[in-house]
């Protein structure tokens, strides 16, 4: 991959990243990547110090190694979803790949291993700031009179990204998440390609973003996230959102 290739055109003035990483070499080597590009960025040694900076700032996007001296990252990537609507990049050497696996499961967008090509790790950061900048072909449901739509004892707050169960059991989607949502309650029954989930027309083969956003859903959504009838793929063409939609 050429430098020419991650020209910063595409992207607003200096996104804030935060990295976590407690090792001082690999944080450095990052930083220089990052700002190379035009990134601003912030580091941070342990969990708690950023989480603490997230009660009083918003990043574009964090990279956390799971590594961690104070906490397990696979924690600090859920609590981060939970905080803020960040980007996740998961920094890892842990060879298993149930590590990776739950931690994109549990909020992480994309991961790089240990050791890495920083100019892929930057290529990386690019791609996930421009899906989640990216609007969503099949369309948003912020109007004020479609606000609510209902499915199966659920109910999405389109304003508010709140989903919410029949016992009042709330969820707030992250922005990936409720994207996708949005795609499949304007368009139930109908076959959805990857493209138009994500809301890209150039959507690498390889592009690991819907897979993952689509887990999230059905953890929540399905009885058993395995043999789901809500969201049900199509092998070779997409998903399908299997339930009728109501709107208030």
């Amino acid at each position: 991959m050429s430098f020419a290739m991650l020209s910063n055109a595409s992207l607003p003035a200096q996104p804030l990243i935060y990295i976590i990483e407690d090792d001082d070499a690999i944080n450095r080597l990052v930083v220089m990547a990052l700002h190379d590009f035009g990134f601003a960025t912030e580091s941070f040694r342990s969990g708690a110090t950023v989480l603490r900076r997230l009660h009083t700032e918003r990043p574009d996007l964090c990279i956390v190694d799971l590594g961690l001296p104070d906490m397990d990252g696979i924690d600090l990537v859920r609590q981060i979803g939970t905080l803020s609507n960040a980007g996740v990049l998961i920094l890892t050497g842990r060879a298993h790949p149930v590590d990776r696996v739950m931690g994109l499961e549990l909020g992480g967008d994309d991961y790089v291993t240990k050791p890495f090509e920083p100019r892929e790790l930057v290529a990386r950061v690019r791609s996930i700031l421009r899906r989640r900048a990216a609007p969503s072909t099949a369309g948003p449901c912020l109007t004020p009179v479609r606000r609510h739509a209902s499915f199966l004892g659920w109910r999405l707050d389109c304003a508010a990204n709140i989903l919410r169960a029949d016992d009042g059991t709330e969820h707030l989607l992250g922005t990936a998440e409720v994207q996708v949502l949005r795609a499949f309650i304007e368009h139930p029954h109908q076959i959805l390609t990857r493209e138009q989930l994500v809301g890209q027309r150039d959507l690498s083969p390889n592009d690991r973003s819907i897979d993952v956003r689509i887990s999230r859903l059905r953890r929540k959504l399905e009885l058993d996230p395995q043999n789901p009838k809500i969201i049900k793929t199509v092998y070779g063409a997409g998903y399908v959102f299997s339930a009728a939609v109501t709107w208030s």
